[in-house]
């Protein structure tokens, strides 16, 4: 029973036969200048149109990167790099994913400063104290627009209108949790970050939106590739691989959405019955992620007494190195659930059957682990 979708889904059937196929079709290298290569470079193309058309961006706009850890990277440290005379302010989360906070560290030893917009009850941006906590020095606004940890979606397009405000400053979004579950406008986005693994496609795959007035340095140099912005072979397959998981997932998005709300709803139902546990989620969050805390149990020891049951989920985001919650105790304030949260994810493919399961065994779990 698998309860860990925000930090990996399975492949679908259709995006991986796409993978198989064009591997076998398509030998050749899209950057080679013979005709393998050619055809290759075609269909490549192909694939990033589609691509670009569902994000309503332009082809030139897409840069394909390993995923959104890479994306993040690129988008972060390729501005900051790029503009830094400019000013060296960067405003960001407590909710933001390890991609993101240690990108933020590093560029910390180099002199930029990096400050943390304070949220509201439910987790999302103060918008007011963010309005004056930008400044005319300010480089980079860096969201997610869904924290993978407690799944709080954040009013992007409120921040952006914010941000457009300041010319010299751009705005990045970490859409890894927000795509394919619940609607997105990359209106007054300047990059995006994604990846396919996120919404049923394969592992080694993501891209990197970028508008195409924003000039970045590049994280990978050496040789021609999709852009100058990230160089190496384009891997074909993967690249059209993930413009199929991508149609698939905003084709059914609605439906999906609404089978997975009816899942939480009724998990929730179930949870608020167990006296031990306490919810972080907030009603901002989507319903995908459902994050608990249980006082006084470790959250690695609970962890693997489910696993004993082939039950799976969380502690943190599966990137995470530390025990402590940044993200829960950002938002709830409490020290103690911050070090014992767990994160339940769902899916479409999550079954009420499995949820009677998990509720039954995490019941058993926490009257034996509390003694």
């Amino acid at each position: 029973m698998y309860f860990d979708y925000s930090a990996t889904t399975p492949v679908s059937d259709e995006v991986l036969d796409t993978f198989v196929r064009v591997c076998k079709k398509y030998p050749g290298n899209p950057n080679s200048l013979h005709k393998l290569g050619v055809e290759s470079k075609h269909f490549l193309d192909m694939a990033t149109k589609q691509i670009a058309d569902l994000l309503h961006v332009k082809p030139s706009e897409i840069i394909y990167t390993s995923g959104a850890s890479e994306s993040n990277n690129t988008a972060l440290k390729g501005i900051c790099l790029k503009y830094q005379n400019r000013g060296k302010h960067i405003l960001t989360t407590m909710l933001e994913h390890s991609s993101v906070i240690e990108p933020l560290n590093y560029l910390k030893t180099l002199g930029f400063e990096v400050d943390y917009i304070p949220l509201l009850k439910d987790g999302t941006i103060d918008l007011e104290t963010f309005k004056n906590m930008i400044r005319e020095d300010t480089i980079l606004v860096t969201v997610a627009s869904v924290s993978s940890e407690l799944g709080i979606l954040q009013p992007i397009s409120e921040i952006a209108k914010i941000v457009k405000q300041y010319p010299k400053c751009f705005f990045h979004v970490d859409m890894t949790q927000n795509i394919g579950k619940v609607p997105f406008s990359l209106e007054h986005v300047d990059m995006m970050s994604m990846s396919a693994h996120k919404i049923y496609g394969l592992k080694g795959i993501g891209l990197l939106y970028k508008n195409e007035k924003v000039d970045i340095l590049p994280l990978i140099h050496g040789g021609k590739s999709t852009t100058k912005y990230r160089s190496g072979t384009p891997p074909l397959p993967l690249c059209a691989s993930l413009a199929k998981a991508l149609r698939i997932s905003l084709e059914q998005e609605q439906g999906h959405y609404e089978q997975v709300l009816a899942l939480q709803q009724y998990l929730l139902e179930h949870l608020k019955k167990i006296e031990q546990v306490s919810l972080n989620s907030t009603e901002k969050s989507i319903p995908h992620i459902v994050n608990i805390s249980i006082i006084g149990i470790k959250p690695e020891t609970l962890l693997h007494a489910l696993e004993t049951h082939e039950i799976y989920v969380s502690t943190k985001s599966a990137c995470a190195t530390e025990v402590k919650s940044d993200a829960v105790l950002a938002v709830t304030g409490s020290e103690e659930r911050a070090m014992t949260s767990i994160r339940i994810s769902l899916s479409h493919l999550t079954t009420k059957e499995e949820i009677d399961t998990f509720v039954k065994v995490l019941k058993e779990e926490i009257e034996r682990l509390k003694w």
